[in-house]
């Protein structure tokens, strides 16, 4: 055999899940460079093998194309990663978020922004939000932001509130709500959809921090198996992809990176002609990201202003991703994707949904016929599920994170964590698309469970399909790059309680491994 068809690497002995319908499975890989050069049975895997091949045995256990987290905000999740725990498992009552925030406080230099992350108020002992004069009682040395678990409503000490000049006389913003004390009308410190306005006045973070957070980000990413992420954040203009190009070349960051462009920065691209597919480098520009939030109790931009900014990133070659997580707002971002394409018919527009939280059965239709495809987190059932049985009122249930329906009209679907909301790990999407159980172990609707391949599928090439790199990554075919994970167990044939259980053992992004257990 002439030498260039030995492979640098044989992944030999293995469970492969391909993602490929015409060869849905085969006992080896082999590897040439970054690609993948061939995929089959235990008996042609010696031909690929030359003197300097590395073979690595992997023990029957299931390899599969890396996974892809099609919704993520890395920053955040650096700066979570950096900051003070606040999740219900290290810090249960408000109590235990002051003393874990002032024993912080104590580490840091006087007037150093303290940042805090993942609390719930539904599973804290007091059963609300802390609030201003709660985070005081930990410092009033530093200023201090307590993000929500959801990252939609951050809490703030009354030392931030002066720094973001934030009094009882100042206004909303408009597409955000400054709480307030009914009877004094001083803000109570609890801020809901303002993460922007606080960034921006307030919590630089220090670059050599950040560069820690995204570390251990990178770490954790490749410790679940993760290949490929999307960057959702609303705030990406060009110098943020700038800075991500910086991550990808210093080798800081090692999952291939797609970063969508914030509506409001899209001219920040459009002027030195960043489009999609314009370039073959890492970070690719992906989407363009739109906020469509309820917050306020009405459409946040209206129905008309979205229809407009749909419209003109559709009309300059984009696609489009609509944060839209209520019935009303993903009624509003589907009529906004048909209002575009009746303007200015596209093929093959692959625009997104963002969330699709509460789609009834109606909307499911109307998805379909605008060729939208959906990118969702079903491990939310599994962290929220105990909050939404609790709270969402019985009619809107069945409608929760709809990826049975979505699965059964063929509506196109992708996996992710929205990280820092949740903390990334496919297999738990995996999990909670198949069984749709509850951290209480309760089901919440049995009717939308899909079968594993799909949801496998929706977590890996369903992830590179909503990014237009399905021809390049996503399954494990001849001539792909080489990104895949190994798994301790076969998710395909394992009871679906046990799915949680399964592990990443090895990382292998471009035929490298870039993580291993």
């Amino acid at each position: 055999m002439a030498q260039e068809r030995y492979a640098d690497v044989v992944f030999s002995n293995a469970r492969v899940i391909t993602m490929e319908s015409r060869s849905p499975t085969a006992q080896f890989v082999a590897v040439k460079g970054d690609k993948i050069l061939w995929v089959g049975s235990i008996e042609e895997s010696r031909q690929f093998k030359g003197p300097h091949t590395k073979e690595i045995d992997c023990q029957d256990m299931a390899l599969m194309p890396g996974f892809n987290d099609a919704h993520i905000h890395l920053l955040a999740l650096a700066s979570s990663l950096r900051g003070v725990d606040c999740r219900t498992d290290n810090a249960g009552s408000i109590s235990q978020i002051v003393d874990e925030i002032g024993r912080r406080a104590q580490r840091c230099q006087t007037g150093e922004w303290v940042r805090a992350f993942g609390y719930d108020e539904f599973n804290l002992a007091e059963k609300r939000h802390p609030n201003r004069w709660d985070l005081d009682r930990a410092t009033h040395a530093h200023p201090v932001r307590l993000d929500h678990r959801t990252g939609h409503a951050s809490v703030v000490n009354s030392a931030a509130l002066q720094l973001l000049q934030i009094t009882k006389d100042t206004p909303d913003p408009p597409d955000g709500i400054i709480d307030r004390d009914g009877a004094s009308g001083e803000p109570t410190g609890i801020l809901f959809e303002m993460g922007d306005y606080i960034r921006i006045d307030g919590s630089r973070r220090n670059d050599v921090d950040l560069l820690e957070g995204i570390g251990l980000a990178n770490d954790l990413l490749l410790s679940r198996g993760i290949t490929s992420i999307q960057d959702a954040s609303p705030g990406n203009a060009f110098h943020r992809w700038k800075f991500f190009h910086r991550l990808k070349d210093e080798g800081h960051l090692t999952p291939r990176v797609t970063i969508m462009a914030g509506a409001s920065h899209l001219e920040s691209f459009l002027d030195i002609g960043l489009l999609p597919g314009s370039h073959d480098e890492e970070p690719s520009v992906g989407a363009v990201k739109i906020m469509l939030t309820l917050t306020t109790g009405t459409l946040q931009p209206s129905q008309e202003e979205l229809r407009e900014i749909v419209l003109y990133a559709h009309q300059k070659g984009f696609q489009v991703a609509i944060h839209a997580v209520e019935e009303q707002a993903v009624e509003a971002a589907v009529d906004s994707l048909l209002s575009a394409q009746s303007a200015f018919p596209r093929p093959d527009t692959r625009h997104r949904i963002e969330h699709c939280s509460e789609c009834p059965p109606h909307l499911v239709a109307k998805l379909g016929s605008s060729r939208a495809l959906v990118v969702t987190q079903p491990s939310f059932i599994f962290h929220n599920g105990e909050k939404y049985l609790s709270e969402v009122v019985e009619t809107t249930l069945p409608h929760l994170y709809p990826v049975g329906s979505l699965n059964e009209a063929g509506i196109p679907a992708a996996f992710s964590s929205d990280a820092p909301v949740a903390y990334p790990n496919p297999i738990m999407d995996i999990y909670s698309a198949v069984s749709r159980k509850t951290r209480g172990d309760r089901t919440l609707c049995s009717f939308q469970r899909i079968p594993v391949e799909a949801a496998i599928r929706m977590s890996s090439i369903g992830g590179a399909y909503a990014s237009f790199k399905e021809q390049v990554t996503g399954s494990i075919a001849v001539g792909k790059l080489a990104d895949l994970v190994l798994l301790n167990r076969d998710p395909t044939i394992v009871e679906s309680e046990n799915i949680k259980e399964i592990r990443a053992m090895m990382t292998v992004v471009g035929g490298e491994v870039a993580w291993q257990r």
